[in-house]
């Protein structure tokens, strides 16, 4: 009799463990698109975390590597795709939290080089820039907005600080293949020539007489316009 009793405790004891854990599974509502499946809980990323941002970190990788004149603007709109806003990104074909049942994930990461988008002779997006649309994917794909930069504008170096912003917003457009508006900013002695001419500035800045850049994108925030107008005021040094 004894024994049936501690059977019937450490059933109960189970039963309420298993029902205690089930809740940390059940899938939170995906309140950035009502549209999109639900965004699974992840035990180190809440909703609230903007490590991963889509709007800082995911859409400048599509505004300058695919929403470009002939492909994926919002005149082209080559075969029915723009990856202009998260709204088009996220329109046609596209499964959050299901990278096989995602086109633009097949494309970027498609072996066969004539079916690989961007495709050739432009270059393919970079193993980093793979993983932030990969994770930010999987996680459900939330439309993350006004997130901090963390940008700090007391360093200024080429190497370590602008040089990844260039890549950032610039170099799917103005590199060695595209050569948009006549400049490759893939390396330091490209990305010289409109700092010389004083385009550069007049550009991110969004000032009359010249193009906004990044073209089709939001503004770089302050900071960064900061840290470039800094690292030029003291002689744009390949530092």
């Amino acid at each position: 009799m004894k024994t049936a009793s501690i059977s019937i405790l450490l059933c109960i004891a189970l039963g309420v463990s298993l029902l205690y854990s089930c809740k940390h599974d059940l899938p939170t509502p995906n309140v950035n698109n009502p549209n999109l499946p639900s965004i699974p809980k992840d035990t180190n990323q809440g909703l609230s975390d903007t490590a991963l941002c889509f709007e800082r970190d995911v859409l400048p990788i599509f505004i300058s590597n695919c929403a470009k004149s002939g492909c994926h603007d919002a005149i082209t709109q080559q075969k029915g795709y723009v990856f202009t806003s998260y709204a088009t990104i996220t329109s046609k074909k596209f499964k959050a939290g299901n990278l096989n049942d995602t086109e633009l994930w097949e494309k970027i990461t498609e072996q066969d080089h004539k079916d690989r988008m961007p495709p050739p002779p432009n270059t393919p997006l970079t193993i980093t820039q793979q993983d932030i649309i990969k994770d930010w994917i999987l996680r459900g794909a939330p439309n993350t907005t006004n997130c901090p930069s963390n940008c700090d504008t007391s360093s200024f170096k080429y190497a370590a600080d602008i040089r990844p912003l260039i890549q950032k917003y610039c170099v799917g457009c103005h590199n060695a293949t595209t050569v948009s508006g006549g400049y490759n900013y893939e390396n330091y002695s490209g990305l010289i020539v409109p700092i010389q001419q004083g385009r550069l500035l007049g550009a991110i800045n969004h000032q009359p007489g010249y193009s906004a850049m990044p073209k089709g994108g939001m503004k770089l925030n302050n900071c960064e316009i900061k840290k470039i107008e800094k690292w030029i005021a003291n002689g744009a040094q390949n530092n």
